[in-house]
């Protein structure tokens, strides 16, 4: 006897879609995502598709309806809640937009709460254009089959972000001149509600530096003996944080 297929399909198409998503709604899409479902997985009515929409979690959707430029599904199964992340915000200074673009991906595949960028003194970028950021958070999530979105937040200067951290939240800085093995700072206690932050290609000045130290919260950290590009230091960051005093251990 053959065995059941199984539902929904492995190899379903995965999309995010504004909140709130519902038994029994009919959810339209138009655009980028119409185009993708119907001309580049070609769907059709009665196919399935995964829907999330970063609020009620990850739902089977049947299509419905496909047309030149729009696609209408149904959702008929919610199959799990929007997970929960650690409270940990990414604090990377801007870099060159096709290096920040891995680290938005990255970071979203590693499960930060927030990412939330600022502009140093030795920034070579000032400005996010925030659909293109929006965009590389989405596809990072629909490609690891996450449920939920890290915020990215508009970039700040660095004073500013200083000037507003919130007293409760550990800033664990990487510091280029040095500071506590990062593995020991993550797993010394004080980091459940915690921040990392990185600078730019350019390093801190030492005017940075000295403001950042000042901070009560701010812990210095060394991520090792070899110099590491900004992008890779905030990943490997993120990542040892996540396996030290995240939820990697569950």
């Amino acid at each position: 006897m053959p065995a059941t297929p199984a539902w929904p399909p492995r190899s379903a198409p995965r999309l995010f879609v504004p909140p709130p998503l519902a038994e029994g709604a009919h959810v339209e899409v138009e655009g980028n995502q119409a185009h993708y479902l119907s001309r580049v997985m070609r769907v059709a009515a009665g196919d399935t598709v995964i829907l999330c929409d970063d609020q009620t979690g990850e739902w089977a959707a049947r299509v419905v309806e496909t047309a030149k430029r729009s696609v209408i599904m149904e959702p008929v199964e919610r199959l799990r809640p929007r997970e929960a992340v650690p409270d940990l915000w990414l604090c990377p200074a801007l870099i060159k937009k096709d290096r920040f673009d891995v680290v938005l991906e990255k970071a979203t595949e590693l499960g930060v709460a927030e990412i939330r960028p600022f502009i140093a003194r030795r920034s070579v970028a000032d400005r996010l254009n925030p659909d293109r950021a929006r965009s590389a958070v989405i596809e990072a999530a629909e490609q690891c089959a996450r449920t939920a979105l890290p915020v990215v937040a508009a970039p700040v200067s660095l004073d500013a972000m200083l000037a507003d951290w919130p007293e409760g939240r550990t800033l664990f800085f990487a510091d280029e001149a040095g500071g506590a093995a990062a593995v020991d700072a993550f797993g010394a206690g004080g980091g459940e509600v915690a921040a990392i932050l990185v600078g730019p290609e350019g390093g801190f000045d030492d005017s940075e530096r000295a403001a950042i130290r000042a901070l009560p919260r701010a812990v210095p950290i060394s991520l090792g003996p070899r110099i590491l590009r900004a992008e890779t230091a905030a990943i490997a960051a993120t990542a040892l944080w996540m396996g030290v005093a995240g939820d990697w251990q569950h």
